[in-house]
């Protein structure tokens, strides 16, 4: 039998570059995309912040659509129609490992860590964990149908990871003992997504020698996907200038030619560029779904006791330090609200990106048909307790019945785990440690 042409091969065959082609090769109007790919795409992005939540600013009181936004998820407001917050989820699992190793580490796996000899906190040591996380197993069922079959599958954002692998710093695996590790230097992740030349110091512009060929493409598409390439092209136009921009504000020598910086080795000077570093990985991230590079990603800020110092908001503290304060100090309480309610206003503009961006050969935005699952490994920081795990979905990616409060008691969240599976069409009786799954996936969220 003879092998089908990919849309990607049909181009190159056609005199398309390879680069080119990798730009444009989620267009619904080249021909295959409409003809095959379903009328809606799923997509699905978790978004990791750490150390917990203050509870007291951050749950609904009241539970239904007439629920209310505390002050922490009040940047949220403008999509309180859409988005849903899930009180009562807890994280079960126990064995080895300290409470912050077991709470990223099975937030996604929702299974046990290996035995191994990471010490932490009073607990005992703990390795990797023993199962593949929700995000790898939703790429590989999507990426083995040839209609939702996408360049890279997933997407594994980060912001300020240390380069230490050990086991508070993943949240995504592969598979037992095969954690992911996060891409949270941004030039790394322009060059992945965008090709750029191998040799950096004699980088020119990326679509310099792309012009010809996306002119030629151009002559292939509707109106709709014309102005989605165009925006496409001035979205990594526009990365190109910060990262020149970047390169001259912090370098003492003169930028030569077009050369890419590294960001800044320092710490402190990565510390200080988290709300733009975050900004510039959104940023390709949104374009990275209307281009259909990917239908998952996950979007990991810091890590599990993580230590940023928010010196924009004008606290210079560690937040895993003043997470660890009681609530009666009430400086660190009132720092760890506003820490809290600017990772909230992070997964805001992300909705808000979402939403400004048209569904390529659809109707309404990006955001209709993608879910921003925002989590912690914590419930709260100074008890470290893994009941009430924060989980807050914004999006109608999953088809799920947004806009309201919903209270779950006290429900193991391997059981929010089978709920991804099913509303991607992919339903599973178990997920992780089957003991979590006897009652199937959660109910009345649809």
């Amino acid at each position: 039998m003879q092998k089908q042409t990919s849309r990607r091969d049909f181009l190159i065959q056609t005199g398309i570059s390879a680069a080119a082609a990798n730009l444009v090769m989620g267009l619904p109007s080249l021909g295959w995309a409409s003809a095959t790919a379903p009328t809606k795409k799923q997509r699905l992005i978790f978004v990791f912040s750490p150390n917990g939540v203050i509870p007291q600013h951050f749950w609904p009181d009241r539970e239904g659509p007439d629920f209310d936004l505390k002050r922490i998820l009040e940047p949220l407001a403008d999509f309180k129609s859409q988005t849903m917050t899930l009180h009562g989820v807890c994280n079960r699992i126990k064995g080895d490992g300290d409470g912050h190793m077991r709470g990223i580490g099975c937030l996604l796996t929702g299974i046990e860590l290996f035995p191994g000899d990471v010490q932490g906190g009073s607990d005992t040591p703990a390795g990797w964990s023993q199962g593949i996380s929700i995000d790898q197993h939703l790429k590989n069922r999507l990426q083995a149908d040839s209609n939702t079959q996408t360049r890279f599958g997933s997407l594994e954002f980060g912001v300020m990871v240390p380069e230490r692998a050990d086991t508070w710093t993943r949240m995504s695996y592969a598979g037992p003992n095969q954690p992911v590790a996060p891409i949270d230097n941004p030039y790394q992740m322009f060059d992945k997504l965008y090709g750029q030349t191998k040799n950096r110091e004699l980088l020119a512009s990326v679509l310099d020698d792309l012009t010809g060929d996306l002119h030629k493409i151009e002559k292939m598409l509707s109106s709709e996907d014309r102005r989605l390439l165009q925006d496409h092209m001035a979205m990594v136009r526009d990365v190109e200038k910060e990262l020149q921009s970047e390169l001259s504000q912090k370098s003492q020598q003169p930028a030569v030619g077009h050369a890419v910086p590294e960001l800044p080795a320092n710490v402190q000077e990565q510390n200080d560029n988290i709300p733009q570093i975050t900004r510039m990985q959104m940023e390709m991230l949104v374009n990275s779904f209307a281009a259909d590079f990917a239908r998952i990603a996950t979007f990991q800020i810091t890590n599990s006791v993580g230590q940023p110092k928010m010196s924009w908001l004008g606290i210079e503290e560690g937040h895993h330090t003043l997470s660890h304060e009681p609530d009666s100090n009430e400086e660190a309480y009132e720092k760890l609200i506003q820490i809290n309610t600017w990772y909230c206003e992070q997964v805001a503009h992300l909705a808000r990106r979402l939403a400004a961006t048209p569904e390529p050969g659809g109707q309404g935005s990006l955001l209709d048909n993608t879910t921003i699952v925002w989590t912690n490994e914590l419930g709260k920081g100074n008890s470290h307790t893994r009941d009430n795990i924060p989980f807050v979905l914004v999006g109608g990616g999953l088809g799920f019945k947004t806009g309201r409060a919903m209270k779950f008691d006290k429900v193991p969240h391997n059981r929010l785990l089978l709920s991804f599976c099913e509303a991607m069409g992919y339903p599973e009786k178990s997920f992780g440690n089957p003991d979590f799954c006897s009652d199937g996936p959660l109910t009345g969220l649809s």
